[in-house]
């Protein structure tokens, strides 16, 4: 297959360097002689304009001038053979050639230096868009990772979605989210996140202070906008923040009205719903880090748990139907993230007929049964115990090296520690 795709390349390569110039130059010779084989009264010449005009649709200044010169060339010949260049018609067709050769040459350039300046300009805007939205691990010790991003902007790599990941000493922490609005706004205000959750996810223990750090720094970023941006008050980010282990697969969840995250276990597909959803990040309420609620699950090995923002759900066909993400992520569950993953990158613009109407953001986790090297693996069971009590201190003396579940203990005191957060209930999925 892709030996294939590299023959057809260079096949296509070959007609734009080699094929079209032949053929461009076949066809001033052809004018060329079939002029000077008619009678005196029939002039082709004037047809050899063609010939430049062709070359500049596909060729570069260079080429493009040089099948000019060729074409004038040609021009001159036959006014020589047909009675010289001093006859008034001859020397109007030459000039007037050779005058709209340059023309040709020079658009074709100044087509050129902007092509060339839009591919600077482009490449920078892709730097900086990856700089924003920095590609996730493939792996984190057990976890497997993939993702992808569907910008609605054909121009654009990233528009108002938005997802991030942090190591901690549990495993990861993460965020996906969707931006009101499109455009620059809409970046403008996913720099502000990731920017926020990148510092706030190492400084704060609980995913209800991170939670309450991000909805301070959104609402105080808004806030300096609204003088210049009357829609600034209607702007605001729903999202997720997770905490998910790598050893045990003890996770957490907070939600700010973001649509649900999916669980595939054993070619099921569980939605991991809120218990009690905070409202959206701007929303600027005075919500505080005993506002938000920790719903807590376990990633089993060989679970893949699937986070989204509605771009996806709320794909449509042409008919008006939606996309139907559980059923699509269901037949594909066995595929493992990235197969699953890439199954979906491209059956959501073909569902919908080309081109998205919102951006859309997936990331697939799934637990592995492999162990990192010197790390103990809690069984699951273990990890639901760990996290329904304060965890106990450690006798004096004890080796950390000899620990057990020690990734799950330190998940447990971050659900804990969260003020107003009681004891966090087990999905059933989880059990």
């Amino acid at each position: 297959m892709v030996l294939r795709r590299r023959l057809a390349e260079l096949r296509h390569s070959w007609r734009t360097t080699h094929a079209l110039p032949v053929l461009t130059v076949a066809l001033i010779v052809v004018i060329t002689v079939v002029d000077l084989a008619s009678s005196p009264d029939v002039h082709l010449g004037p047809l050899l304009v063609v010939a430049p005009a062709l070359a500049a649709s596909f060729a570069g200044p260079r080429l493009t001038a040089g099948i000019g010169a060729v074409a004038v060339g040609a021009e001159v010949l036959i006014a020589v053979l047909r009675g010289g260049l001093t006859t008034r018609n001859h020397l109007m067709q030459v000039i007037a050639l050779a005058a709209i050769s340059v023309l040709v040459w020079y658009l074709c350039l100044r087509r050129e230096q902007r092509r060339h300046e839009v591919v600077r300009l482009r490449s920078v805007a892709e730097a900086a868009q990856r700089v924003l939205l920095r590609p996730l691990p493939r792996r984190v010790g057990s976890l497997r990772i993939a993702s992808f991003y569907l910008a609605a902007d054909d121009e654009a790599q990233i528009g108002g979605d938005l997802y991030a990941l942090a190591r901690t000493d549990a495993g990861i922490r993460l965020i996906i989210g969707d931006v009101r609005g499109k455009g620059l706004a809409a970046i403008g205000d996913a720099a502000q996140l990731l920017g926020a959750f990148r510092e706030g996810a190492h400084r704060f223990a609980t995913l209800p202070e991170l939670a309450a750090a991000l909805e301070e720094s959104i609402c105080r970023y808004l806030a300096e906008l609204s003088p210049s941006d009357a829609d600034a008050d209607e702007r605001f980010i729903t999202g997720i923040v997770a905490d998910l282990c790598e050893d045990d697969g003890v996770g957490a969840l907070t939600t700010f009205g973001h649509p649900p995250p999916l669980l595939l276990r054993d070619g099921r597909v569980h939605t991991l719903d809120a218990r009690r959803p905070a409202p959206p990040l701007g929303v600027c309420q005075g919500t505080g880090a005993a506002d938000y609620v920790v719903d807590t699950f376990t990633l089993r090995t060989r679970d893949i748990l699937v986070l989204y923002t509605d771009g996806v759900t709320e794909a449509r066909a042409p008919d008006g139907t939606f996309y139907p993400l559980v059923e699509r992520v269901a037949r594909w569950s066995g595929l493992g993230p990235e197969g699953l993953l890439d199954h979906l990158r491209h059956d959501l613009p073909a569902y919908v007929g080309g081109r998205l109407a919102d951006d859309a953001a997936v990331v697939a986790i799934e637990r592995t049964p492999a162990l990192l090297p010197g790390r103990h693996r809690a069984d699951p069971a273990d990890a639901v115990s760990l996290t329904a009590a304060e965890p106990a201190a450690e006798p004096p003396g004890t080796d950390p090296g000899h620990r057990p579940s020690t990734r799950a203990t330190f998940l447990g005191r971050r659900l804990y520690a969260a003020p107003g957060v009681g004891r966090p209930a087990v999905s059933k999925v989880a059990r």
